[in-house]
């Protein structure tokens, strides 16, 4: 009988969306809710750990905004794009001209032509050039000229059929503020919107980042935690695991068998991305094996070697020395939970031949924070930021420890 070759459904890459979305219906429930709010009082955070789907939910929910008559701009909030308030200002206009470019603004009246005839609209396409234009002619300071922007653009939206437009951007926590140069990009976008939102514009911020970004927008401005609802994504539960193993192979000649669906959902802690890069690597050996005729095994060992030389090797080969051992000391201490400078140095000394000291260790962990391994989860608590990092450093040989 001639064996039929599938392929691989799985897809492990950053911000691709899965073959089957598993979970996260309370969360869809949620931003469901959101849309419906007349005037806007929240806007919306969507946040957690690397490799728990944020990207992809987000891709997820667009769908149901446009579906709710919203119209939707946005794209990943780049570094380049939190520079200068200039900078911020030009994100926003050239994503909004994406779906003004189709309406038309009154700019002038030209007087008719033969007897009787009365003046004419001048009439102008709202596209970039248009905004762009209006902005700079725009007196003030760059918020005051955004504002004004926006304003026309609501100003010919309202008595069409969409209730407003939601303004989306992944990778938020790259904005922030340069009081040493006196640009406040990330302060400027809460300030036009929430100035918007008070006139009853609808026009909704949607913000997708790390757990760091709630904390910069209201180290930004106060008022913040007011202007948002949050949604944390986290692992997926045991039964919503399960489902995005099995449900992309539906049909296929080899199913993985039971023990295999436990082994991944155990093996993955029930974050998406790493249920999707463990299965396609099983995905890979089980259809070789299946071709061969051979009885299907899976070698979890040497996916687990590949999963730490892609995924962790290269983060854990920015740290130092004595930042891997630290790393080390916050693993023992930390239960995948909240851990304290204290209980770092008091873990260390049980540990290391050279503790760490409350100073030192409190300089590091800034440090550790800024290199994106760990992350404060409120004052004086701290997490780690990556998924299964602690499965990794201990498997780590770590120079420094005692003997024991």
């Amino acid at each position: 009988m001639e064996k039929v070759v599938f392929n691989n459904p799985f897809r492990p890459s950053s911000g691709h969306m899965p073959p089957y979305l598993a979970g996260r219906t309370i969360e869809t429930q949620q931003f469901r809710r959101i849309l419906q709010q007349s005037p806007i009082l929240k806007n919306l955070i969507i946040t957690g750990l690397r490799g728990v789907g944020k990207t992809v939910f987000l891709e997820s929910i667009k769908p149901i905004g446009v579906q709710e008559d919203w119209l939707w701009v946005g794209t990943d909030m780049s570094e380049s794009a939190s520079i200068t308030e200039e900078n911020m200002a030009l994100r926003l206009l050239t994503d909004l001209s994406i779906v003004t470019s189709n309406m038309t603004t009154v700019v002038g009246e030209e007087k008719g032509i033969g007897f009787g005839k009365g003046n004419e609209p001048i009439r102008r396409d709202m596209n970039f050039q248009f905004l762009n234009a209006l902005f700079n002619v725009t007196p003030g300071l760059v918020s005051d000229k955004l504002k004004v922007v926006l304003e026309r653009v609501w100003s010919e939206m309202k008595s069409g059929e969409k209730k407003g437009i939601i303004f989306a951007y992944d990778e938020a926590q790259n904005l922030c503020d340069h009081s040493e140069d006196r640009q406040y990009p990330l302060s400027l976008l809460l300030d036009v919107f929430q100035s918007l939102q008070r006139k009853e514009i609808p026009f909704m911020l949607v913000l997708t980042g790390l757990p760091t970004l709630f904390s910069e927008l209201v180290e930004a401005r106060t008022y913040t935690e007011r202007m948002f609802e949050i949604i944390t994504l986290g692992r997926l539960n045991s039964a919503d695991s399960r489902e995005a193993i099995q449900k992309p192979i539906q049909g296929c000649p080899f199913p993985f068998t039971e023990e295999s669906v436990s082994s991944i959902a155990g093996l993955s802690g029930g974050y998406p991305y790493f249920i999707q890069f463990i299965c396609r690597e099983v995905y890979d050996i089980f259809s070789q094996q299946y071709l061969l005729g051979h009885t299907m095994s899976v070698p979890f060992e040497a996916i687990i070697s590949k999963l730490d030389s892609e995924f962790f090797a290269p983060r854990w080969g920015k740290a130092t020395d004595r930042q891997r051992v630290l790393l080390y000391v916050i693993a023992q201490a930390d239960d995948d939970c909240e851990f304290t400078v204290q209980e770092v140095t008091e873990k260390s000394a049980t540990l290391l031949e050279e503790p760490f000291g409350s100073s030192n260790a409190n300089q590091m962990i800034a440090k550790l924070v800024d290199m994106g391994f760990v992350y404060r989860n409120r004052h004086g608590k701290y997490m780690l930021a990556v998924p299964l990092l602690k499965k990794y450093i201990l498997r780590q040989s770590i120079v420094g420890l005692k003997n024991k």
